[in-house]
């Protein structure tokens, strides 16, 4: 399907829809395929970097395969951190933040997906009764305008989401708000190391398999910093895109099918860490 027409808002109301049909299906969309994940949850979040410690009091329901990375190892919370994950889906990386953060600390979950917001409060409610931690909240609203006050974040998540974000200049602008002087963005997401056929980019299970709305490494590191961030680092890591391909994941070989022949996904795209600060 080709979305070379498709207005920004229709594109939103695509991933909208998508992310709706995983959150009521508990990881499938797109014809039985996942978006921006897999149907193997676990071995995709013990592939890219997540420990047995860290999985344990996830409830089962929040792992929906839709890492591409785990920003919550770069983010080094403290006890007492105020975290907020963007796109938190059923709220996995909310959960794994929740427990390093203790008591003390709070962690937010915002989603576009009412669908999804629901899930994230009745996995709250599991994680509560199995952690006693009562330290987690989820609230309904987009990246681009989050309904979070200036300067209350410590440290800012988000996993494999930006991506989709049809202004992700926008979405920069409003982690660097959220953030308090000295706090941090803590991101795993995808990103080009070359610009895709347009083949691929033209295509809707592209942009909701987190393909299609990536943007080449150079340009998100300009995004980074003409939001007021300090990139501290940004670190490619390959194991994501080598994973859902080993998987053959339905959506992923859709998408490869579109390729130049003899060319490989990898050749164009990564999953990539970036780490950012807010001095002032």
């Amino acid at each position: 399907m080709n979305m070379a027409n498709i207005h920004d808002d229709n594109q939103r109301t695509l991933v909208r829809e998508a992310y709706s049909r995983i959150a009521q299906s508990g990881g499938s969309c797109c014809g039985g395929s996942s978006c921006c994940g897999t149907s193997q949850p676990q071995n995709l979040a013990e592939t890219i970097g997540y420990s047995s410690e860290e999985l344990i009091d996830v409830p089962d329901s929040a792992n929906m395969g839709l890492s591409c990375g785990n920003p919550t190892a770069i983010a080094s919370l403290l006890t007492g951190d105020t975290v907020l994950d963007l796109g938190c889906g059923g709220g996995f990386d909310v959960f794994i933040a929740a427990r390093k953060v203790g008591s003390a600390g709070r962690c937010i979950g915002v989603d576009m997906t009412p669908d999804m917001i629901d899930r994230a409060r009745k996995n709250a409610e599991s994680f509560k009764e199995g952690t006693g931690l009562a330290n987690v909240e989820f609230r309904l609203g987009e990246i681009e305008h989050l309904p979070v006050a200036d300067s209350t974040v410590d440290v800012v998540i988000s996993n494999c989401v930006i991506n989709l974000s049809n202004d992700k200049p926008q979405v920069w602008k409003e982690i660097s708000r959220v953030l308090k002087p000295g706090g941090r963005a803590c991101i795993s997401d995808l990103a080009l190391i070359q610009p895709l056929p347009d083949s691929v980019k033209n295509s809707i299970e592209a942009l909701v398999g987190c393909v299609a709305g990536a943007v080449l490494i150079d340009d998100t590191e300009k995004m980074v910093w003409d939001s007021g961030l300090t990139i501290v680092s940004i670190e490619k890591h390959s194991e994501y895109i080598e994973s859902m391909t080993e998987m053959q994941d339905p959506l992923y070989q859709q998408i490869i099918e579109l390729l130049p022949e003899g060319t490989r996904i990898s050749d164009f795209i990564t999953s990539v860490t970036i780490s950012g600060k807010k001095f002032k």
